[in-house]
């Protein structure tokens, strides 16, 4: 039988969780479907997610139709969650892509599309509650082929559209789609001029040309009756590949989720794209390809999963014994690197422990927050004790407040949320400190040149010394802990896009007395060029000189064009910068840049100006310099080598100058 490995993507409220629980129920897996309203669905198990009625963390079901096994992945639509949809993408087959028949395409529908055409995922397009009032099919087509993609081929039409008696008919079939078909079907276009297409060589492009994320097939129905989701599962097993591999290949993997256990354990979900895992396998995992041993594997089959001794290529599995995976990691034969499909997050707030909470056990419950969540960053200052966790959005802190108090039993607050900057050089800047000059006290030479890079490239490092100068180690803890202080500019903010070139080198070689031992203050080890390297680097910053750039959203509002003197006026009282602005019927779009720190603050005053009706989307778009008022600063977190008698006195015993 054939594996099909599904996500489930959409906007929040399109109806995608109660769309799984109707495909459970139309496949037998469930008797019952389940309602988001009751907190009854098979995906959304934690306690908040029924609460808030919202998914939060991406779940895995499994379902059988006639000769496909479906591996559903149900995602969150929040873009507060938009990393759980990311480690999701990496592995699926096909996706189906969940429109509202009454909301149309919204924003984060417009991301998700985007995403899954530039990684050529096969997506159907499903427009959800037919049975609803103000339901649209002519409208969302349009909006779809505007908006989303021309590429779409609509499989049916709809009766009773706006009613409880609403219905999707199949039909007319490929015939319908011949036009986009042409366009990517070079044989199928020279059947049409010479007149000599059959339905059979219509539906074998219509596959294929879905298959290979060309066009996408768009069915309509309700999750709430049923109507629709027969021909969306006819659809799902004739038009979306299936998942490949071979079983007796090399090992490969990749976790796409971490959780805990009841006994605290961690459990990896692992999608096999190659080979045969099984338990008490030794199996190398990870960025540094440390091994693992498989202690336990459950595979996913008819709506649960289920111990087994094995998985193989193209299944997906929960995995034990693996205690320092993380999300991203590659299990056995790396397939690629993990990649970040979305923007990272671009706000911070201190999280703020309530009465009798204990920090330590607060740090811990973070930690583990943490490594389910890849894009989310912790920095614990251990000076005024504090931890900071990096969001998406309000709600994101909401649900962290609210899981830290219903699972951990911690009660916590937060500081008001400000946006995360960066640093980038101004010039060019260079420092050197000389072993057993003053007022080096550590035993090394190190000498750095910071140098500007194009706006992307990172942080790259590299050598005018020669590398046989000094031991490797010694040149490795230069590099490292060059990185590690490029964490905390002159402002306190990670200085990203830039070179730092290593220019002198030089340290003492092993001494010892005679008949003795290693003398450790006469001889160079790593702590020496750990210990100079942040004075020299910072010195070199200060001499090229910083400056801080904040976070900037590209946004796009869709608005009645009579709001338009109200909107403007607010955008600017935002530090919004409009940079087109055009009609489109009754309606206006306007599109321009927005600080990352204004976007909630902009989202709430929209439907004030806009009636109700105005439609935002908006996503990190680039850094830009701080123009107007005070430069952030950001408390650091580190000995701070900016003040030299402070860190001397921090990081070691010996007098420094």
């Amino acid at each position: 039988m054939h594996l099909l490995n599904l996500g489930i993507l959409a906007h929040v409220d399109a109806g995608k969780t109660s769309l799984t629980e109707r495909l459970l129920h139309a496949a037998g897996v469930i008797d019952e479907v389940g309602r988001v309203d009751d907190g009854n669905t098979r995906t959304d198990t934690l306690a908040l997610e029924r609460q808030r009625g919202i998914t939060i963390k991406s779940a895995v079901v499994s379902f059988p139709l006639d000769g496909v096994t479906v591996n559903l992945i149900d995602t969150p639509g929040h873009p507060d969650f938009i990393a759980e949809v990311e480690r999701v993408l990496g592995v699926l087959d096909g996706a189906v892509l969940v429109i509202s028949a009454v909301e149309g395409v919204q924003a984060q529908t417009r991301v998700l599309m985007r995403t899954l055409q530039r990684l050529r995922i096969p997506t159907l397009l499903f427009v959800n509650k037919i049975d609803r009032r103000g339901a649209r099919e002519a409208e969302v087509l349009r909006s779809v082929s505007a908006r989303l993609t021309p590429a779409i081929v609509p499989m049916g039409t709809v009766t009773g559209l706006g009613t409880r008696a609403a219905r999707f008919t199949p039909g007319p079939g490929p015939a319908a789609a011949l036009d986009v078909l042409t366009e990517y079907d070079d044989a199928l276009l020279s059947a049409y001029v010479e007149d000599t297409v059959t339905d059979a060589l219509l539906r074998g492009s219509l596959v294929a040309r879905t298959r290979e994320a060309l066009v996408h097939p768009v069915f309509f129905g309700s999750a709430a009756t049923g109507a629709g989701v027969e021909a969306l599962l006819t659809g799902i097993e004739e038009l979306l590949p299936a998942a490949d591999g071979d079983p007796d290949g090399p090992v490969s993997g990749s976790v796409f989720k971490v959780e805990r256990g009841p006994a605290g354990e961690k459990v990896a979900y692992a999608r096999m794209f190659s080979g045969t895992l099984r338990t008490r396998d030794r199996i190398p995992c990870g960025a540094d390809g440390a091994e693992g041993r498989i202690t336990g594997i459950s595979v996913f089959g008819r709506g649960t999963d289920t111990r087994a001794d094995a998985v193989h290529a193209g299944q997906i599995a929960r995995l034990w014994g693996l205690a320092d995976i993380r999300i991203g990691d590659a299990i056995g034969d790396p397939r690629k690197a993990y990649e970040h499909f979305f923007a990272p997050p671009t706000l911070e707030t201190v999280v703020v422990p309530g009465p009798g909470v204990n920090r330590g056990a607060l740090h811990l419950a973070l930690t583990q927050l943490a490594e389910q969540d890849p894009l989310i960053g912790l920095r614990h200052d251990e000076h005024r004790q504090e931890t900071s966790v990096s969001l998406y959005g309000e709600v994101q802190k909401e649900v962290i407040q609210a899981t830290l108090a219903d699972e951990y039993g911690l009660h916590v607050t937060f500081r008001e949320t400000t946006p995360l900057c960066v640093e980038r050089l101004v010039g060019t800047g260079h420092a050197v400190e000389f072993n057993k000059k003053d007022p080096n006290p550590f035993l090394a030479t190190v000498g750095l040149r910071v140098d500007p890079a194009p706006v992307g490239s990172g942080v790259g490092f590299r050598l005018e010394v020669e590398l046989g100068s000094m031991p490797y180690a010694f040149f490795k803890a230069v590099e490292d802990t060059v990185r590690e202080t490029l964490g905390q500019g002159l402002h306190g903010w990670q200085v990203t896009d830039c070179t730092v070139t290593m220019t002198h080198s030089g340290y003492s070689p092993r001494q010892s007395h005679a008949h003795q031992g290693f003398d450790k203050s006469m001889s160079s080890t790593g702590a020496d060029f750990r210990g100079v390297t942040p004075l020299v680097l910072v010195e070199a910053l200060r001499r090229a000189g910083t400056r801080v750039h904040e976070p900037m959203h590209r946004f796009r509002i869709e608005a009645p064009a009579d709001t338009l003197g109200a909107l403007l006026p607010a955008l600017a009282g935002l530090a919004a910068v409009p940079e087109t602005t055009r009609t489109r019927g009754d309606l206006c779009v306007l599109e321009g840049t927005v600080p990352a720190a204004r976007v909630h603050a902009l989202g709430h005053l929209l439907p004030g100006m806009t009636r109700g009706e105005g439609e935002l989307e908006s996503a990190f778009d680039h850094y830009a310099p701080v123009m107007h008022g005070t430069i952030p600063e950001r408390p650091r977190t580190d000995h701070n080598p900016l003040n030299r008698k402070e860190y001397l006195l921090n990081v070691t015993r010996r007098v420094g100058g």
